[in-house]
């Protein structure tokens, strides 16, 4: 019997660009090599389209006309948890920083090779599977340290009196790392490569900032960090005991 709808399989890459050469040239390639492709010309498009289908991973270029693709990529981290690439046309790395910052998985500089494209989503797309698989296995309801609650369920933060603390889809993440890690010291090649996947040493100034950004909203006094510590010459410690809320699976 024939299947009906033979790409359903293939993974579903939304790509945001307003450029339609190149929206044009990368859809073509990436259907190529066993993806489907929906392509928006703008935010507004994009977000449209997001009510009408799923996609396993978002492509967003940073500069465009109206809303730019830092704006929808924070859009995307706030609702959910599709994984994003950003394209940059940018030399400067503040784009990049504060694209990591808010959520995207990875990046990719324009003018880029189509190879090294798939690959990157590849990689992203391979990491959010075992990331599923390992939440499914473990069955982890959550953390608590020091009073503070960490559900994994939820993605929130509760602290020892019971209120919610937000937390951007960044910080969740950074702080995910340090329960899981606790009393272990990481520095910052090993917290980006936890939390983006990927060696992103010239990135260091985004730990520095989710670091301060998290301090701020768990520590007494930020300025005196007790939780989070700061190891000389060495990078970041979570300096509490990590309690696992829920059944091994």
């Amino acid at each position: 019997m024939t299947d009906p709808n033979p790409d359903a399989h293939k993974p579903h890459i939304l790509l945001v660009d307003d450029d339609q050469d190149l929206r044009e040239s990368v859809a073509d390639y990436l259907s190529g090599h066993d993806f489907r492709v929906t392509a928006a010309a703008h935010a507004g498009e994009a977000r449209t389209l997001l009510r009408t289908a799923l996609y396993d991973l978002a492509l967003l270029d940073v500069m465009m006309p109206g809303e730019d693709g830092l704006s929808l990529c924070r859009h995307l981290a706030d609702k959910g948890d599709m994984p994003v690439i950003m394209l940059t046309a940018r030399g400067e790395a503040t784009d990049r920083i504060i694209g990591l910052e808010i959520g995207a998985d990875d990046y990719v500089t324009k003018p880029f090779d189509p190879r090294e494209l798939v690959a990157r989503i590849r990689t992203v797309l391979r990491r959010v599977e075992r990331a599923g698989r390992y939440a499914q296995e473990e069955r982890i309801a959550g953390f608590s340290f020091d009073g503070w609650v960490l559900d994994s369920v939820k993605r929130s933060l509760t602290d020892p009196e019971g209120a919610l603390v937000p937390l951007s889809s960044a910080e969740y993440k950074m702080l995910d790392v340090f329960v899981r890690h606790p009393r272990q010291v990481l520095n910052r090649d090993q917290l980006l490569d936890m939390v983006q996947g990927r060696e992103a040493h010239l990135f260091d100034r985004a730990v520095d900032n989710q670091v301060s950004r998290l301090r701020k909203k768990i520590e007494a006094d930020s300025r005196d960090p007790q939780l989070i510590q700061t190891v000389r010459g060495g990078g970041y410690m979570l300096a509490a005991n990590v309690t696992t809320m829920g059944e091994h699976g």
